[in-house]
């Protein structure tokens, strides 16, 4: 009989696997198991730094508030955060105040200590705690909960986690299931609170609204600091706060939450994406249709979303209703909803007359605008919205074509976003676990389907981790994932693999044996939502878009008034070959144009003055402050032209340099 703590002498191992299963280093072994060590820069080992540190913060807090409430303290991507019933919202003083707290509790050393308890121990021991009361209650299905509940009770056994103070004492104790770190000094110092936040209990508008406090925890004081560079360099790209700066997009508080407007430069850009992605679709084999944005309520009850998804759909609208002139009816309404997904209306495109083998793959295609009752609370820019546009496909194949159409589709999504310029990709297979009733379809099905998409995501090369029990309810599906200029992750494409609407929607094809079979319905979204991804890539170049995407390609700044009919002319021949060219003919002096336009991420700039104009070249100037003189014209708009076609990002003199040019490179000159 031994425990982790003699299992294990290196002091990064903060936990074990024992069978599959995360356990403090306490646990006593019997030597049969299988034991893995969990490290604390493992996610494992961070989620239980994390959750170890929730439990301090919760500490503190009822250490300076005895009064407070404690509700939910899970582990989230890069921290922790803890839910708090209190009269008063929290201040910044209070937040100092908890930190130095939690300084004290950290410096204490104190032992996380695991104890089962049965319902009624808990309730007893808990007894002034309301809303670890309810969890008690929710024992079995908190564990799927999806707003941290599982951290606290699951389906199994109750636990209690007491800390434990160096004389031996109890000092404090919470509701959880585990596992913790040995000891709160091992927390150590690469910890900081980042803000505090309304929220309401386990997520629900119907719900007490509680105080949340965040944080963040790191194995080190390093770390830690890196991840605030990382946080500093996050908000200086925040695509709200560029979209205000380079004038591309708002939301009216007139029209409304979660609402936003496209102003011109804004649209341009919007624009470029949708026509790149049309003529890549329409070259790949898709038909662009087009779909209403309201429904009768019937359709939404075939698809299911009615049933699954009514909260996250706006209320009905009725029409259609008439009455004569003694106001009595004489034709019933019907309730028109407007649409969440575009996925019935090419349901019904494709079912619209019969098909064949021969038909299929059918590929549709739609920049179809959708509308989702979005929480007030998690609306954020054009990330979370209520009214977007998804660049939807559906796909609708044979079960033999379902391989090959997948692998199609997810080369296709890698060639667009590369024309993005993102480069850095892994892949997720969504799975069914082993609880069967979640699921609906044959094993058969769920067996080849899975099967299916592993081969294609293999065959990628990407790295692919496999996640059981997150698929859709009636099949797997493929979530790609990318990381931006500063290493964040986005999910972005998925492909889905629906055999249940066709079922539902009674779709059908003949097949080559002359009978009627079922399709299967692949829901592939590229972008997600135009206007995420435009935020994304916002972010991800910091609003200086690579040229072919610039609201504004080329600016041309004299350096006195004279030269401005020469630059006229020049630019006129720029907007002949389509490129979005201007020329600044204000007032201000030079030098203060090139603030302006450098603040406004122009990517190229040409200015010229008297030895320009004598000999019939241009001076480029990027947005880093480095030049390119006396390049002749028809070089510059060769160049310009070539570097629009090519997708390629121009910053800086050697970006241009690197681009061909008809007499060959030019000199760069700083």
């Amino acid at each position: 009989m031994s425990d982790g703590f003699a299992l294990f002498s290196d002091r990064s191992v903060v936990a074990m696997r024992v069978d599959g299963e995360l356990k403090d280093l306490a646990t006593t072994l019997t030597g049969t198991e299988t034991v893995e060590a969990v490290h604390i820069d493992s996610p494992d080992g961070l989620n239980i730094l994390r959750h170890s540190a929730a439990h301090v913060l919760a500490q503190a807090v009822q250490r300076i508030n005895p009064q407070a409430n404690l509700g939910i303290g899970p582990p989230i991507t890069d921290g922790f955060y803890y839910d708090f019933g209190v009269d008063q919202p929290f201040t910044p003083e209070d937040v100092k105040a908890i930190d130095k707290e939690m300084q004290r509790i950290i410096r204490e050393g104190q032992r996380f200590t695991r104890r089962v308890v049965t319902d009624d121990e808990a309730r007893i021991e808990l007894a002034d705690e309301p809303f670890k009361l309810e969890l008690i209650g929710l024992k079995g299905s908190a564990s799927h909960g999806d707003s941290g509940e599982s951290v606290e009770v699951g389906a199994g056994e109750l636990t209690i986690y007491d800390n434990v103070n160096r004389e031996g004492e109890t000092v404090w104790k919470d509701l959880c299931r585990g596992p913790h770190l040995p000891s709160t000094r091992m927390i150590g110092n690469g910890w900081s609170l980042t803000r505090i936040a309304a929220a309401y209990w386990r997520g629900s508008e119907k719900n007490p609204q509680l105080q949340r406090i965040y944080g963040t925890a790191w194995p080190s004081k390093d770390e830690l600091r890196a991840y605030q560079l990382r946080l500093e360099e996050a908000a200086k790209r925040d695509h709200r706060k560029l979209g205000r700066e380079l004038d591309l997009f708002s939301f009216p508080e007139e029209i409304g939450s979660g609402l936003s407007v496209w102003h011109p430069k804004g649209g341009i850009v919007r624009g470029e994406m949708e026509q790149h992605a049309r003529k890549r679709h329409i070259a790949s084999g898709y038909t662009y249709v087009y779909t209403p944005h309201i429904a009768k309520e019937d359709l939404f009850l075939t698809s299911n979303h009615l049933v699954t998804y009514r909260e996250g759909m706006y209320p009905p609208i009725r029409m259609d209703e008439e009455r004569d002139e003694n106001g009595e009816i004489t034709k019933q309404g019907h309730d028109y909803y407007l649409k969440p997904m575009n996925c019935p209306m090419h349901i019904l495109i494709y079912k619209e007359r019969a098909r064949s083998y021969r038909d299929l793959p059918l590929r549709l295609a739609e920049n179809g605008t959708v509308y989702r009752n979005e929480l007030s609370g998690a609306l954020h820019g054009l990330t979370r919205v209520r009214g977007f546009t998804q660049d939807d496909s559906h796909l609708f194949v044979t079960p033999d074509q379902l391989e090959t159409e997948v692998a199609k589709v997810l080369e296709f999504i890698l060639s667009m976003l590369r024309d993005f310029g993102l480069t850095d990709f892994e892949l997720e297979l969504s799975m069914r676990d082993d609880e069967k009733s979640k699921w609906i379809g044959s094993d058969e099905f769920w067996e080849s389907s899975t099967d299916a998409l592993r081969r294609v995501a293999q065959a990628s090369g990407l790295k692919l981790t496999e996640v059981p029990g997150e698929a859709a309810f009636y099949g797997p599906k493929i979530d790609l994932k990318t990381r931006d200029a500063i290493g964040r992750t986005w999910q972005l494409s998925t492909v889905q693999v629906d055999p249940n609407l066709p079922e539902r929607f009674e779709l059908e094809f003949t097949d080559k044996d002359g009978q009627k079979k079922r399709p299967i319905m692949i829901h592939r979204a590229l972008f997600g939502s135009i206007e995420r991804f435009f935020a994304i890539l916002l972010e991800h170049y910091a609003g200086a878009f690579p040229l072919w995407l610039s609201p504004v390609q080329v600016v041309g700044i004299p350096v006195a008034e004279q030269y401005g009919d020469y630059l006229d002319d020049v630019i006129a021949r720029l907007r002949t070959a389509e490129v979005r060219a201007e020329v600044d003919h204000s007032d201000d002096r030079m030098q203060k144009k090139i603030r302006n336009h450098t603040a406004a991420k122009t990517p190229v700039q040409l200015i010229v003055g008297e030895n320009d104009r004598a000999a019939g070249t241009v001076s480029f100037r990027f947005r880093d402050g480095t030049q390119t003189n006396g390049v002749a014209v028809d070089d510059a708009i060769a160049l310009i032209t070539n570097a629009i076609a090519a997708r390629v990002q121009v910053s800086t003199a050697d970006d241009l340099a690197a681009i061909i040019a008809p007499e060959g490179p030019v000199e760069v000159k700083a």
